[in-house]
């Protein structure tokens, strides 16, 4: 008789429950997976067999014809998780083990000599298949504090596929992993290399990035070479509020989805900071291949993507942006079907003025063609500058500001006006999606971005002079909202809304 034992598998962001059957038949010693199985799942049958016969037990090829089926067949299976299961579904139909539970799910990924290598996905995995009646769990080791996370679901450590075997038999049983009340305590903040203290000058786009981590709005740092712009980005994550529990496990999901989760850190509780090479593909920026997986923009999700060079990657790479930057999350098509992938990240990103980096430096001559500034420029389209709220010059530093003792305001001091300003786009946002004023709906703009006469006529004004489109108009006001948030501001006043002009109307490129 054939048995069944349960796995999972994630797509998108949640898990599937895997049903996998394993019968055998007298004849020659064949085993055979199907089910849409991947390369890494084909290959099991190497890895499961000498994990059995070094673990000390009968291998498959004593039993004949071997079939594993993984089911649903309609859905593909992807990589080397399913080896613990497949083990144990082979042992318990050839009679070396009595029973299987079928309230448990079984997740590993064997080696040659019955050891159990992480796997990736166990958050998302546990978290599904807790709501869906299951009790427990049994995975690697490696990445049970992270499956721990979920609070439905016991879960059980495994570092060797004879030790599960011994826990099933009754031998020598596993003890479980215990739930902490409350696991964000346990968790002390990241130290930061760099902090806004240790950069001279700029006291001009230090504000401006303040506002941008206060409300969640997209920045263009643009300046010559060397003039601090990758500095001050790079001193971003010193200043960001950390994350609430609900944004954790969204952000643990997906690092844990691409394997970038370990024993040592199994919780990402820092907004994430990702800074992916000019040179990076479509796929790897926005996420895709045969088997959807999140790109730099998803794992940027509730943090900073930091694109230097800004002119420098693809235009194609660049306008991929523009969906993601106005709906905040990224749906990833194939003929299989559709996933969808958060992605609701603060742009930053710095450019040179021009090729030579030296094009409006009143001390340097830029040395481009008009046809190197034109052919420059074009990188980067209409739509997706329109999608930029704060445009901020970054000039060179004097010697007399680099030689200066005077102390800089501390990344603590920025970091607590930005949570102050925060708290309150959460009291506003109560119960709702949105949680910055950079994701507020037109409806919402309505509500919350009122201005007297005085600043309408400013903003006809600048309308007008600019030429702005409605997705600029209503931009502006979510900037001024987060400037009159810091300024402790019920109304948004005209000083706010000024502000909020300057910063998006510098000089284009």
């Amino acid at each position: 008789m054939a048995s069944k034992i349960f796995s999972a598998t994630t797509y998108g962001m949640e898990g599937k429950i895997i049903e996998i059957e394993v019968d055998t038949f007298p004849g020659q010693a064949v085993f055979t997976t199907v089910g849409l199985p991947d390369t890494a799942v084909k290959e099991a049958k190497e890895r499961v067999s000498s994990a059995i016969k070094n673990s000390g037990y009968d291998p498959p090829h004593f039993f004949g014809r071997i079939t594993v089926n993984l089911a649903p067949a309609s859905l593909k299976k992807e990589g080397p998780s399913f080896d613990l299961p497949i083990a144990l579904g082979i042992l318990k139909v050839s009679k070396q083990i009595n029973s299987l539970p079928e309230d448990s799910i079984f997740l590993g990924e064997l080696a040659l000599d019955g050891r159990l290598r992480k796997i990736k996905g166990a958050l998302p995995i546990a978290l599904s298949v807790q709501e869906k009646g299951f009790k427990k769990i049994f995975l690697p080791a490696e990445v049970a504090q992270e499956a721990n996370i979920a609070e439905k679901i016991t879960v059980y450590p495994v570092k060797t596929l004879q030790e599960i075997v011994e826990h099933l038999q009754g031998i020598k049983p596993i003890k479980p992993l215990s739930k902490q009340a409350n696991f964000l305590e346990n968790i002390r903040p990241d130290k930061h290399e760099h902090d806004f203290a240790h950069i001279k000058g700029q006291e001009h786009a230090k504000r401006a990035l303040e506002i941008a981590i206060a409300g969640g709005h997209n920045v263009l740092l643009s300046g010559p070479p060397g003039s601090g712009k990758t500095m001050l980005a790079k001193a971003l994550p010193s200043i960001m509020p950390t994350l609430t529990t609900k944004e954790i496990f969204e952000v643990t999901k997906l690092y844990s989805i691409v394997g970038l989760t370990d024993s040592k850190n199994p919780v990402i509780t820092q907004p994430p900071f990702r800074s992916p090479h000019h040179s990076a593909s479509a796929v790897s920026l926005v996420g895709g291949g045969s088997f959807p997986r999140p790109g730099e923009i998803s794992l940027a999700n509730r943090g900073i993507l930091f694109l230097d060079e800004f002119p420098e990657f693809s235009r194609e790479v660049i306008e991929n942006l523009r969906q993601p930057l106005e709906e905040g999350e990224v749906f990833i098509s194939r003929a299989t079907g559709s996933v969808k992938f958060p992605a609701n990240f603060i742009l930053v990103a710095a450019m040179n003025p021009c090729p030579c980096g030296h094009a409006g430096d009143p001390e340097k001559a830029c040395t481009c063609t008009p046809h190197q500034l034109s052919r420059y420029r074009q990188k980067l389209s209409g739509p997706i500058m329109d999608r930029i709220d704060l445009h901020i010059e970054v000039p060179r530093l004097k010697f007399e500001k680099l030689s200066s003792r005077q102390p800089a305001e501390k990344s603590a001091d920025i970091k607590k006006r930005v949570v102050k300003a925060r708290q309150i786009q959460a009291n506003r946002f109560r119960d709702k999606k949105e949680i910055t004023n950079s994701e507020m709906s037109s409806q919402q703009i309505e509500k919350h971005c009122q201005i007297d006469n005085t600043g309408k006529n400013l903003l006809k004004q600048a309308i007008k002079q600019f030429n702005l489109s409605p997705r600029a108009y209503h931009r502006l006001l979510k900037v001024a909202r987060t400037i009159a948030d810091l300024d402790n501001s019920q109304d948004i006043q005209t000083k706010h809304l000024a502000e909020a002009i300057q910063y998006r109307f510098k000089e284009e490129i």
